[in-house]
């Protein structure tokens, strides 16, 4: 579902103050184009719902690390919810205090480890007895004494796509409740951990309460039973995978979760901690692309744009639907076609059977609820450039990303000198002596 904030006005869509058609003429597409007021708005609507309990928001940064968003974010008060060196940096580079970043992730190497330590993160989520003992190792090195949280596997299987299940036993991540609780032991010994909690994260764009209520239920009586051994948790960190509507889902209402966490936190003590990502952001974005060709082939018709599955790679990944609009409502009779793309791949297509009016060349359509998981997963696949980012707060349009042509990658390849013949260069330099294999 596209956010409120992208209406039409005069039959073209509009983000906030801007008309979108404007953007693509400014920046070319294919182009992605975000509402800084939605994200607010969503980021509101949570801290509403959680008034009056100990909550902490740490944005998930993988659904879109873009600084610009990190920034507004920041802003709003709300931490990070990392998975690797790279966007610890980007969290502090936008903003936000290391005290308000938490660091998961099953392979943290050791200089990820060593970072997060001497910047003085909230904690680490961690994933096995190996990462604990490491971590213990790192910190002794350093002097320091490491905030964890230990992820256990609830063993709860989500009604979501199999590729974003992450809380069933045979999913990678975390441990089972008994190895949990005996990790949690072993932190209590060890001399450069603290064990300050619990994490969970069962997976994504989940859409119905009953497997968070089964899950939260599973850890909070772990937290009780370990308080029964004298081991005293005061955070427990309760993941995200809150859904939004793509097409015609009803998402779980921030609501329902917040009555059902003050629930179960009657009578504890304890902080609780959530990682929304995609409920934050995804509704908030939009990918501009226009339409190229119309092709019919074999009864079928196709309308081929310029974004392809390099631009937008969950439909080709998980077989996701996205809404697809029309920037300017045209006065024609609708079809059905597929919207597909430029990329050599069968699996690129956008949208199959969709309605739309009938387009032509250089007509534009919007596809919806791409601000999460879309420029975060793009890529330059084909040598296909990768899309500018817009950031619309009322009637600003700010290019937050430029256009990323194949040029400025080919500048940072190299050609070895002994492909080209004797006193070859090459066009990015190396780091080698450019003599033969």
């Amino acid at each position: 579902m596209i956010a409120e904030t992208f209406h039409r006005r005069d039959g073209r869509l509009w983000c906030e103050g801007v008309d979108l058609a404007d953007l693509a003429e400014r920046w070319g597409t294919p182009l992605y184009v975000y509402s800084a007021t939605a994200v607010r708005r969503r980021v509101r609507r949570f801290r509403t719902a959680f008034a009056g309990l100990p909550v902490r928001f740490c944005y998930a940064v993988k659904a879109n690390p873009h600084l610009a968003l990190l920034r507004l974010l920041a802003r709003e008060g709300v931490g990070a919810d990392t998975v690797s060196a790279g966007e610890i940096r980007r969290a502090v580079r936008a903003g936000i205090a290391p005290a308000d970043i938490v660091f998961a992730g099953v392979a943290k190497t050791d200089e990820e480890i060593r970072l997060a330590l001497e910047l003085g993160i909230l904690q680490f989520n961690v994933e096995s007895r190996e990462e604990l003992a490491r971590i213990d190792a790192i910190a002794g090195a350093l002097g320091r004494t490491a905030p964890v949280a230990l992820r256990v596997n609830p063993d709860v299987a989500a009604a979501t796509h199999d590729k974003i299940a992450t809380g069933r036993r045979t999913d990678k991540f975390g441990l089972p409740p008994e190895e949990a609780v005996d990790a949690v032991r072993l932190a209590a010994r060890l001399p450069h951990v603290t064990p300050v909690g619990i994490h969970l994260h069962i997976g994504s764009q989940i859409t119905d309460l009953a497997p968070f209520r089964t899950a939260y239920a599973r850890v909070f009586a772990l937290v009780d039973r370990l308080a029964g051994e004298g081991i005293r948790l005061r955070r427990l960190d309760l993941g995200g995978g809150f859904g939004v509507r793509y097409r015609d889902e009803e998402p779980v209402a921030p609501e329902a979760v917040a009555a059902l966490v003050a629930e179960l936190l009657a009578g504890r003590e304890l902080e609780l901690v959530f990682e929304p990502g995609r409920a934050f952001v995804a509704e908030a974005g939009v990918l501009l692309t226009r339409v190229v060709y119309r092709k019919e082939s074999a009864g079928r018709h196709l309308l081929v744009v310029d974004a392809g599955m390099n631009d937008l790679l969950r439909p080709a990944l998980y077989d996701a639907w996205h809404g697809i609009l029309p920037v300017t409502a045209a006065d024609a009779p609708e079809e059905t076609v597929d919207v597909v793309g430029p990329v050599c791949e069968s699996g690129d297509v956008l949208g199959r059977r969709r309605r739309l009016p009938q387009l032509a060349r250089g007509d534009l359509l919007a596809i919806a609820t791409v601000g999460a998981y879309g420029a975060a997963m793009a890529s330059t696949y084909n040598s296909r450039p990768r899309p500018a980012e817009v950031l619309v707060a009322g009637d600003r349009a700010v290019r937050i990303t430029p256009r990323r042509e194949p040029e400025e990658d080919m500048a940072r390849e190299c050609i070895p000198a002994w492909l080209d013949g004797a006193g070859a260069t090459s066009p990015g330099g190396g780091d080698g002596d450019g003599g033969p294999p």
